[in-house]
């Protein structure tokens, strides 16, 4: 990176926000203090390489001495350029602060950290009064930088300190090890996750982990890296708001970071983000079929909590046209069958879809298991006027056309009631007397149709209803 050039931090691909990091200013130091008196100190420079430098580092602007005139040091400008020879002779002598900061808050070893000049780096951390750890004025440590930048040989050099604390974050709670997980520098989270105090589990302002940036990006090495540490929390900090990781790779799809986060013991599958929405919910509603399978294959995923929720996990899938995704979940639903009326052939028949239907019918679910009204799938379709599905019921040799529910009513009185004439016909095509079936309060299906006025029903019915009455 040349000199003065502002750092940058691309954000991660999808939704993921991040708060931009503020620009390093890329002012001349001569710009940082006019009218300031040129200090001659090249004599004090042994080599003649390094003398010119110095000449030209004063003629910038920088004060060779150790006094600051409201601009940048002599070490400091030293440092920022590159210039080892100079920072090393200005090392030797006994006026000069490594640590002395600019006008902008800054130190020799921040300006060689963040220009990557690893030689001065070095030089600078030769020095045990050199401090590793100041930050600048937005709170951004040397480390920090390195690490947000990639530049792994200056990561080394300054963890290779032991009084380098891996954890100082930024202005926005940023440590050094998300910045590096956000830029996706895998040698650089290597080395920060190798060192036992740095904190995997270290939140930025908006809630966000190392493991939950790494698991939302699907960047897999990372993720495998961090779960690597015993102490890499895979579930969200209690008392934040933030989704769990689990749930942010589910929800875009990221497979292989799911099942990842799936062998860790103490993963916790069921875990909802602030909407109440499970890592299973994001899988079935955008249709992730891997992760779906994934998920499912887990003993302790709860598919029905609260109760109704698989049906809600049913219709999103079903909805979004995820044939892949409704088949496991109704594979799920007969290895751990839930409570009685909430059969998901019952839910698909009332709500008429035919795919879930067929699936449902293909892997053996009872198609005249009833709800708690005693209502059954060919009964739900015939109220509803879903006539596809009342045609495939009717297919089926173990569906009786005319089962009562508990009032009495058979699917034919309801297709009556509610006037749906290709319902009623059909219904009509079956073998037997279905026609004069009253329910419990002695209604047949032509006289509630008659009751309601559905002209086309009765046209239907009546002639049946004449038959029989010539019959008897």
């Amino acid at each position: 990176m040349s000199s003065g050039q502002s750092l940058r931090y691309p954000s991660a691909p999808g939704t993921l926000s991040v708060t931009p990091v503020r620009p390093v200013p890329t002012r001349r130091p001569t710009d940082w203090m006019p009218g300031c008196t040129i200090r001659r100190s090249t004599h004090d420079i042994a080599s003649k390489e390094a003398k010119t430098i110095a000449c030209s580092a004063e003629e910038e602007g920088c004060v060779i001495s150790q006094k600051r005139s409201r601009g940048n040091t002599g070490l400091g400008w030293a440092a920022r350029h590159g210039q080892e020879e100079v920072v090393k002779i200005l090392l030797t002598r006994d006026e000069i602060d490594p640590n002395k900061l600019d006008n902008l808050d800054q130190t020799p070893l921040w300006w060689a950290t963040l220009n990557d000049h690893e030689g001065v780096v070095k030089i600078l951390l030769s020095r045990g009064d050199t401090n590793p750890n100041r930050a600048d004025e937005y709170r951004r440590t040397p480390l920090w930088l390195a690490a947000a930048d990639g530049h792994e040989a200056v990561v080394k050099m300054l963890l290779g300190r032991e009084d380098t604390d891996p954890n100082l974050y930024d202005e926005f709670q940023r440590t050094p090890l998300l910045m590096a997980v956000l830029n996706g520098h895998e040698g650089v989270v290597k080395m920060l996750l190798e060192r036992d105090d740095t904190d995997p589990n270290e939140f930025d302002r908006d809630d966000s982990t190392p493991l939950w940036i790494a698991a939302a990006t699907g960047h897999q090495g990372l993720v495998k890296m961090l779960l690597g540490r015993s102490d890499t929390d895979p579930n969200v900090p209690p008392n934040k708001y933030s989704e769990p990781p689990l749930v942010v790779a589910s929800k875009r799809g990221h497979e292989e970071v799911v099942k990842l986060l799936l062998e860790r013991d103490d993963i916790r599958p069921d875990d909802r983000d602030r909407y109440n929405h499970t890592a299973l919910f994001y899988a079935a509603s955008y249709g992730h079929e891997g992760v779906a399978k994934a998920l499912l294959a887990r003993d302790d995923v709860d598919i029905d909590t609260p109760s109704g929720y698989f049906l809600i996990l049913l219709s999103n899938a079903a909805h979004s046209g995820h044939a892949g995704v409704v088949k496991l979940l109704l594979r799920q639903y007969r290895s751990r069958p839930v409570g009685v009326g909430k059969s998901p052939l019952l839910w698909a028949a009332q709500n008429g879809l035919k795919e879930v239907v067929e699936i449902s019918l293909a892997l053996g679910i009872d198609p005249n298991r009833p709800d708690e009204r005693g209502q059954t799938p060919l009964t739900k379709a015939a109220e509803n006027g879903h006539e596809e599905v009342v045609k495939i019921l009717l297919e089926r040799d173990n569906v009786s056309p005319s089962k009562p529910d508990k009032d009495g009513q058979s699917p034919l009185w309801w297709a009556a009631r509610n006037g749906h004439e290709g319902v009623v016909r059909l219904l009509l095509e079956q073998e037997g007397d279905i026609n004069n079936i009253p329910n419990r309060h002695e209604q047949t299906p032509l006289s509630i149709a008659t009751r309601y006025g559905h002209l086309g029903v009765i046209s239907l019915l009546q002639p049946l209803a004449d038959a029989a009455h010539k019959t008897t």
